[in-house]
């Protein structure tokens, strides 16, 4: 279901998931082209007492470069960014990334909410969210945020979900601009990269 039919012009796509948020992410990132342009930022909750291994993951797997994000690390076009586990991953004013160790949102660290409302705090109207299966309410109100802000919102629709509780949540804060199977979310990336080329 979509309640835009204009799609907007977008600097940047962020994308939060949580249970079954790897297999949703293979779908929806595995197709896209060589030199996608559009940079695209990950929170996926992890557990925080070990690393990470989900930049080796993806980098197998899809046409881009994958980056665990450091701290002060810059936005690249045409990159693919993931939140290390144990820190909270934000965009600042000049387009880096900022890392901290806040307190959890939502028993997360890195949050959802955390990087969607920072980042729709920069890139306004240019942003693109992404909110997919996921446990619990962690990316609620940061999809509101964007939303308030201008940019496009797009849930995994709740029965195409392995956990729908992430999802129904986002539907409860807000109406999205999009509400996607997973196939179809990845179609619709396709198409905001060609519009941003």
């Amino acid at each position: 279901m979509s309640t835009k039919t204009l799609l907007p012009r977008v600097e940047a796509i962020v994308i939060g998931a949580s249970a079954g948020g790897v297999e949703a992410l293979l779908t929806i990132l595995g197709p896209l082209r060589t030199g996608f342009v559009l940079p695209i930022v990950v929170v996926l909750h992890l557990p925080d007492e070990r690393r990470s291994h989900l930049a080796e993951v993806f980098e197998r797997r899809v046409a881009m470069p994958v980056v665990e994000v450091r701290d002060k690390t810059p936005i690249e076009a045409g990159t693919l960014y993931f939140a290390g586990p144990g820190y909270h991953l934000s965009v600042e004013q000049e387009r880096v990334f900022s890392l901290s160790l806040e307190d959890r949102v939502h028993y997360s660290r890195p949050a959802i909410d955390y990087l969607f409302e920072s980042a729709a705090d920069v890139f306004g109207q240019g942003l693109a969210a992404v909110l997919l299966t996921g446990a619990n309410r962690d990316g609620a109100a940061g999809m509101a945020h964007v939303h308030q802000r201008g940019g496009l919102t797009i849930v995994q629709d709740p029965l195409d979900a392995q956990v729908a509780t992430m999802p129904l949540a986002a539907l409860d804060s807000h109406q999205p601009d999009h509400i996607l199977p997973i196939r179809g979310i990845g179609r619709l990336l396709v198409e905001l990269e060609r519009i941003a080329c």
